[in-house]
């Protein structure tokens, strides 16, 4: 199937990817540009995938502080070249991120960041909670299982709603990244601070 040169021009802007990538992904999407987008999207995630070992030394460290300078965050984003790190693309996510950090309280970044004692303690709640309700023991542990998802969204900065758009995911802005850089690319680590808050 022949593709206009338009089409790969407005590709190119709306996804920022490569001329011959999005050539092939209008021929594979038939000239659909937003099956296009969906094909780069799962082929930049497919080839982050495939970067896992490659290491992301490189990034940024943000810092925002939020209006009227009660809460302020550092933030640490990595990717695998100081090209991405320069771009406008990363540098806007990072900041997203910093911001959604200072609204929303995260205090993981995943859920494999969750310690096993806390999370001990989170499914003893739970299965106490629902025990109470009276349910058998296999119900249970659907209920455990599903208000476990709940509290990874509120606690886990990569499954928690994106605060500029709640039908997707700091997790799911991240992918849109990674498949527009095709690098791997890592929330590291950050820290919220907030004044008059008790420390630990």
């Amino acid at each position: 199937m022949a593709v206009s040169t338009d089409d790969i021009k407005r590709l190119r802007h709306e996804t920022g990817a490569g001329v011959m990538d999005c050539k092939e992904a209008l021929v594979e999407a038939e000239g659909d540009l937003q099956e296009a987008i969906a094909v780069l999207r799962k082929k930049g995630i497919e080839v982050a995938a495939k970067r896992e070992a490659k290491a992301a030394a490189e990034g940024i460290v943000q810092a925002y502080v939020h209006a009227g300078e009660r809460i302020g965050v550092l933030v640490e984003v990595n990717c695998e070249t100081d090209f991405v790190a320069r771009t406008d693309e990363f540098r806007d996510f990072v900041k997203n991120v910093a911001m959604q950090i200072a609204a929303m309280q995260p205090r993981w970044v995943s859920p494999d960041d969750v310690p096993e004692e806390a999370l001990a303690r989170e499914r003893q709640i739970l299965t106490e909670q629902a025990e109470t309700e009276g349910k058998p023991d296999h119900i249970v542990e659907q209920m455990v299982e599903g208000r476990l998802g709940k509290f990874y969204a509120q606690n886990c900065l990569l499954h928690q709603p994106y605060i500029r758009d709640d039908s997707m995911t700091i997790g799911d802005l991240l992918n849109d990244l990674l498949a527009a850089t095709g690098e791997r690319i890592i929330i590291r680590r950050f820290v919220r601070y907030q004044v008059g808050e008790e420390l630990d």
